[in-house]
């Protein structure tokens, strides 16, 4: 394949050096016709048939049934948004080749110039459309193509602003449109667009300017570019450097995209990727499987599509590592077609990635994966995907994806394997400080931080109010499918987001991203098998002297928030029990059964305050009664005022409902508690309220405990050395201790990650061990046992262990 290990062959020529080709072969993601199939599914050992697969994946391959009424409207699409994208197109112009992308100080103008070229070609090669080889269009191509070598992009050219755009976001363009147009440009072209790829890109492992080792979704993102950059030139060494460059071959594996962080051999890397619990970071510290991770694993999954059944194909065994991003690291985070913005970034500030996009781009990974994973594991996926597709019905997936996608996902649709049914589990992420809860009728996120992970991202002018998204911030996810959508993020209030404890008030822009906390406590435990999780974090907010301990005991249906410890030298100190965007702006809000008004502007001071109940979201009791602060608002704000660069300047209004407990001015010691009821009708609210079905057992500084009154269930966060009833920690320690019929389970874990071991004594006489995890042990005691657990090198992994009276 490379002409110069290969004497007396050309770029297009039989691939040079292609052995016995292994078992792996590339499954298409669509029927297509006798002959492409071929191509696309058994031994590839040309050029062409590889620049075939990638076609296919971008265009759907020869075949589609156009009289299909779901083929034919996504064709359709392709040919809008083809017409939206040429507007303005002119090859003759001096200033940019299209009037609204001219600047020379912003390289996203050089990626969308790419990206509409990209567009309108993906148009002219689908047949259907009315731009399907429409010669005029093709020349405009073309020389829109030459506009842009000659005046932006290529090795005559000094790059600028942000080096993504220069080595990834106009290669990755400018390689699909070469792919689409292949025929048309050239021998004299296509060197060119090779050469202009390959002056910016042209290492696997490496990116940027000064050449620094390429991590995570980036490495993926570079290994993508060369591999499509090789297919085009014929040049099987470099598919080789692709492949070894997802397993880190250079770097001993230190890097390597396909191995967990935490559990691979190979030397120590930055951190970036995914770890064995689910967890994804990027940029060091932070969490991102809805931003980096998806797109890791999106280009990850065209890449072993397009490797698939080669010499060049990926036969690392951490492959297999996949099946388990996708279980933990995708689908507890998902939410009905969303993704929990806690993992997302800065793209939460980005008006095109509302609307559960980033749900759209996991589905379409695993639909490709699915083909590569069979047996068992094809068997989960394509369940798996059948329930992501399903259950959204704020947005029509099959409306909205590619046209490969669309055929794949229709054939999963339509087979026999049953949706796997609607998530019901709690899942932690210790490696990421966040949690999510989810139960047949809501699913709700808890989003912290620690000394381990950073706050929030922004940069690129991106994100610029999101000060309190890790302060303790409470997602809610109902049926109203949109609430995340429909412009929430300009126009929630961010100094007041749900669930968080802060000094009231706005920060600079971007003030304090990317910072790490003093504190070290942020993590809980979880039950295995149930729904029952106890989740904190030791808050020591950025910029200010406030300091508080919050914990969340997610209990089933009933979510017991806690909190102690609340001291701030100044600046008056709320904590927001809910900030919710309204589908009925009108909505009823119940105060102790009494409605409050539903005016827009209304606010009141609400005293002794039991229990309220707010339509369309669900209940919340207050078993020691409190005074509440309201306010129903229509709030108005620009896209424009957190994303300088991506946002618009067309005002939105939507409305609000805020409720929060105002601590006063420089609090010492204050605390909260509450139930939360997500889902619940006012009637069973005011039944909780009467008879709370959780207690609170201790809030101090030491330890916050609840007890769930049906069954004696003990949920406790200790922040130190203390006791809570008849459960005691020698330290930092989260705990559960379920009682069930004649045994009982506990659950534990070290928030901290410092400690080596937790030691808990339960007062609780007649136990023994049923069983227990690895580096768990009991002895007995005068009064009880005491549970002794290895915690070291866990980085807050729970540990169980199960004990029977006698």
């Amino acid at each position: 394949m490379n002409p110069s290990s290969t004497p007396g062959t050309t770029r297009r020529t039989v691939l040079a050096g292609a052995a016995a080709l292994g078992a792996a072969v590339a499954v298409p993601l669509a029927p297509v016709a006798p002959a492409a199939h071929a191509a696309a599914t058994g031994a590839v050992e040309t050029a062409a048939g590889l620049r075939t697969r990638w076609h296919t994946l971008l265009t759907g391959g020869p075949g589609l049934d156009l009289t299909d009424s779901r083929i034919a409207a996504a064709v359709a699409r392709i040919g809008r948004a083809a017409t939206t994208a040429a507007k303005g197109l002119d090859p003759t112009r001096t200033d940019g080749l299209f009037p609204d992308l001219t600047s020379t100080a912003l390289s996203n103008h050089v990626t969308t110039s790419f990206k509409r070229l990209a567009t309108v070609a993906t148009a002219w090669a689908v047949p259907g459309t009315p731009q399907h080889a429409d010669p005029a269009l093709r020349d405009l191509l073309l020389a829109g193509v030459d506009w842009m070598l000659t005046h932006r992009y290529g090795p005559a050219h000094t790059r600028f602003d942000n080096d993504w755009d220069w080595e990834i976001g106009c290669a990755l363009a400018l390689g699909d449109a070469t792919v689409l147009l292949y025929d048309a440009l050239g021998d004299e072209r296509l060197d060119r667009i090779t050469a202009a790829v390959r002056h910016y890109t042209p290492d696997p492992n490496l990116w940027r300017a000064d050449r620094q080792i390429a991590t995570g979704a980036n490495r993926v993102w570079i290994c993508t570019v060369v591999a499509v950059n090789a297919v085009l030139r014929d040049d099987g060494d470099d598919l080789a450097r692709v492949r070894d460059a997802l397993s880190d071959v250079e770097g001993a594996g230190a890097n390597s995209v396909l191995a967990f962080n935490d559990t691979g051999t190979g030397a120590e890397g930055t951190g970036e990727g995914f770890y064995s619990d689910g967890s994804f970071l990027q940029h060091y510290k932070h969490p991102y499987n809805g931003g980096y991770g998806k797109e890791l694993l999106n280009n990850l999954s065209r890449l072993l599509h397009l490797l698939a059944g080669t010499q060049w194909r990926v036969t690392d065994p951490d492959l297999d590592n996949v099946r388990r991003w996708v279980d933990d690291g995708f689908d507890p985070l998902l939410v009905r077609g969303d993704v929990m913005a806690s993992v997302c970034g800065r793209e939460i500030a980005r008006p095109s990635k509302q609307g559960h996009v980033s749900a759209q781009t996991v589905v379409e990974a695993v639909l490709r994966l699915i083909p590569g994973f069979p047996g068992e594991t094809g068997d989960r996926f394509t369940s798996l995907v059948k329930q992501w597709i399903t259950e959204d019905t704020y947005r029509d997936f099959l409306a909205v994806t590619d046209l490969a996608s669309l055929v794949a996902a229709r054939e999963v649709l339509a087979s026999p394997v049953p949706a796997r049914g609607p998530l019901v589990a709690h899942k932690q992420h210790p490696r990421m400080d966040k949690a999510a809860h989810h139960r047949p009728s809501f699913a709700l996120g808890v989003s912290a931080y620690s000394s381990r992970i950073y706050n929030y991202e922004s940069i690129q002018n991106e994100n610029l109010h999101a000060w309190h998204l890790s302060d303790g911030m409470v997602l809610l996810y109902t049926d109203d499918l949109g609430h995340y959508s429909k412009d929430y993020w300009p126009t929630v209030d961010p100094a007041r987001l749900p669930g968080t404890t802060v000094v009231a008030g706005r920060q600079a822009d971007a003030a304090g991203q990317r910072t790490t906390s003093p504190a070290h406590w942020a993590g809980g435990t979880a039950l295995p098998g149930t729904t029952l999780g106890a989740y904190g974090m030791e808050l020591r907010a950025y910029g200010s002297s406030l300091r508080a301990f919050k914990s969340w005991f997610c209990l089933d249906d009933v979510v017991a928030c806690v909190g102690s410890g609340i001291s701030a030298d100044a600046g008056t100190v709320e904590t927001v029990v809910e900030n919710r965007k309204l589908r009925d702006p009108r909505a009823a809000l119940l105060v102790d059964g009494t409605a409050a008004p539903a005016d827009p502007g209304w606010s009141a001071r609400l005293d002794r305050v039991r229990w309220l109940h707010v339509a369309g979201t669900g209940g919340y009791v207050f078993p020691e009664p409190v005074t509440l602060r309201g306010l129903r608002e229509e709030r108005t704000a620009t896209w424009r005022e957190i994303n300088l660069k991506y946002g618009t300047d067309t005002p939105v209004t939507r409305p609000y409902l805020t409720l929060w407990q105002d601590h006063g001015t420089a609090p010492d010691g204050a605390g909260y508690f509450w139930l939360q009821a997500p889902a619940a009708s006012a009637e069973r609210t005011r039944r909780w309220s009467a008879a709370p079905p959780v207690e609170a057992v201790a809030r101090s500084a030491a330890v916050h405990a609840v007890r769930r009154r049906a069954d004696g269930l003990l949920a406790a966060n200790f922040w130190a050395a203390g006791t809570a009833r008849e459960l005691s920690s020698d330290g930092p320690a989260s705990v559960l201790v379920r009682p069930e019929g004649k045994t009982v389970t506990v659950s534990l874990s070290d928030p901290t990650q410092l400690r080596s071991s937790v030691v808990l004594d339960l007062a609780r006489r007649g136990l023994g061990v049923v069983s227990a995890d690895p580096g768990v042990r009991v002895a007995p005691t005068s009064t009880g046992v005491r549970i002794t657990a290895d915690t070291a090198g866990l980085h807050g992994a729970t540990r169980t262990l199960t004990l029977k009276w006698s």
